[in-house]
């Protein structure tokens, strides 16, 4: 059966959280492939890439990046050849999945319910990281964003970033009912420390949302993913 490798940035200021995140989810996307080997690791914690190479040498490669950028196409490929993998068969970024719009909306759907609010009251601000340097955060958030205004009734869908334009810290002035979805993988230093603090500097009198990465249905939309991917 095939194997797979489920990568994702980490934390260097504090890598072992984000590498432990990682394995658990390996565990919770292990149920729905029976026969898989699935491993689960970082680029931030010293050695883990390799440990995880040397173990599954040929396992299917899954970016748990919101984007497909510059550590998806050249730093993620050069460390895996680094570490003995020189021809990965690497799938598109996490946040490049076909389901991901959907699972998006049902997300902030489902927020919106359990708050009692009316989605049609409701303003969802969806909070990336963006780049001074590369659009592919703002791409894809931008894309995802216009298929939530077609797709679903919310007031407004709302763009903001971490370093780019529009600002996280301006994008959150907003009146009225409103929910912010984190596009981000993982729980790191921009979830819990960058977005509160935009948040609070703009007043954001709505709910702040865990990161999509975080969601109960990731393991399994993973697990399709890498199924189809495999044949």
């Amino acid at each position: 059966m095939p194997d797979a490798l489920i990568i994702a940035h980490g934390s260097p200021a504090d890598p072992l959280p984000q590498e432990a995140a990682m394995q658990a989810l390996a565990v919770r996307v292990a149920l729905w492939l029976p026969g898989w080997r699935i491993r689960g690791t970082t680029l931030a914690l010293p050695g883990a890439l390799e440990a995880a190479v040397a173990a599954l040498p040929d396992a299917w490669i899954y970016p748990f990046f919101m984007a497909e950028g510059w550590f998806t196409r050249q730093q993620l490929p050069k460390r895996l050849a680094a570490a003995g993998m020189a021809q990965p068969q690497q799938v598109p970024a996490f946040g490049h999945e076909p389901q991901m719009p959907a699972l998006l909306a049902r997300t902030a759907q489902q927020a919106a319910a359990a708050r009692g609010l009316a989605e049609a009251e409701t303003s969802l601000l969806l909070a990336a990281h963006g780049s001074r340097v590369s659009r592919a955060s703002a791409s894809i958030t931008e894309a995802h964003a216009a298929t939530l205004r077609q797709q679903t009734r919310f007031r407004s869908v709302i763009t903001g970033y971490v370093e780019e334009e529009p600002f996280l810290r301006d994008a959150a002035r907003i009146d009225g009912p409103a929910l912010c979805l984190p596009l981000f993988a993982t729980r790191a230093g921009h979830v819990a420390e960058d977005l509160p603090e935009a948040l609070a500097e703009a007043g954001f009198a709505g709910t702040l949302l865990p990161a999509i990465g975080e969601h109960a249905d990731v393991a399994a939309l993973i697990a399709d993913s890498l199924r189809r991917r495999a044949g």
